[in-house]
């Protein structure tokens, strides 16, 4: 596959074009926000269905429920917030009233993770994929950049269930095909390797295409995964990769405790025990600071995918 950078655009930006595309296609398509429409990228499809979007003011639980009345009544709705607020604020009302019941409703969350950068740990959340994958009935999106974004929010109107679709603020690597039908529970193969399988999601699935020719010099072939659902997860993928490789790398803009690793250590666990290592925000808060600082605080970069993967490897060997 081709992973090179096209341009730099904010994932949240992708939901927006995705969300007026989905409209388009689809009358039954509404968007409800709480007071983020500009935060959201929700503007154009304001604009184009006036009729078909509610502003909710601060009041997200009330959004919730209205949502779900929605899906009873035939529509699909998108509710936008930030990340925090889509799911630890009103989590009983998605349990109870969307997921218990499997309503189709579609729970959007930008802002996610530290990149929401310089408004802190009151805003940045790291234990919203832990908290949404454990809800039965509720399917995990995390795209990877601008395209996949628009991709995933098209499927995600076309899919009947409860979703939580994942994105993000800063303008990130645009690197995936805008042609590519975006499929819900398939992970996407981006480079093959033999010596390592590396899974990512979000922004970290770019950090991980810039760790592969570090690891090429250093003699390690490593494999990467784009592992955009994680839930339901690719368990045949990820067993294809692993019996191939012996040992795995994740990497996600999350807490360790909860994510994307926590599913594939549970995968290996319960089919094929083999050395793993993860890059992970380890049970603490976020701060205040630009995206890339706490990147790099956090030990989220490129260079701490590269060491997770050489410990992979060594443990394999060892």
């Amino acid at each position: 596959m081709n992973l090179e950078v096209q341009n730099y655009k904010d994932t949240r930006s992708g939901f927006g074009e995705g969300l007026l595309e989905a409209g388009k296609r689809n009358p039954k398509v509404v968007g409800l926000c709480a007071d983020l429409t500009g935060s959201l990228k929700m503007g154009d499809f304001q604009k184009a269905f006036p009729e078909r979007f509610f502003q909710m003011g601060i009041a997200e639980a009330n959004m919730i429920g209205m949502a779900a009345g929605l899906a009873i009544g035939g529509y699909i709705p998108f509710t936008g917030t930030f990340a925090n607020f889509s799911t630890a604020r009103v989590y009983d009302q998605i349990r109870q009233v969307v997921a218990y019941s499997n309503k189709n409703v579609k729970v959007c969350a930008s802002h996610a993770g530290i990149t929401l950068g310089e408004d802190g740990a009151t805003h940045q959340t790291l234990e919203d994929i832990g908290m949404m994958k454990m809800l039965p009935n509720m399917t995990v999106i995390v795209p990877c950049d601008f395209n996949q974004t628009k991709n995933a929010t098209i499927a995600c109107a076309e899919y009947e269930g409860p979703v939580y679709l994942r994105f993000g603020r800063p303008k990130v690597a645009n690197f995936t095909s805008a042609d590519e039908k975006f499929i819900i529970g398939k992970a996407q193969m981006l480079q093959e390797g033999t010596d390592v399988s590396i899974f990512a999601c979000g922004h970290l699935v770019w950090k991980a295409v810039q760790a592969l020719p570090i690891l090429k010099e250093m003699g390690i072939n490593a494999e990467l995964i784009n592992i955009h659902t994680i839930k339901p997860l690719d368990v045949e993928a990820v067993m294809k990769s692993v019996v191939k490789t012996g040992c795995v790398v994740t990497a996600e803009e999350h807490m360790r405790n909860g994510g994307l690793g926590d599913s594939i250590a549970q995968v290996l666990a319960l089919n094929d025990p083999r050395p793993i290592e993860m890059v992970a925000i380890n049970d603490v808060f976020g701060q205040s600071g630009t995206p890339d600082e706490l990147m790099k605080f956090y030990h989220l970069d490129i260079q701490d995918i590269v060491e997770a993967a050489k410990r992979a490897v060594a443990r394999k060997r060892n």
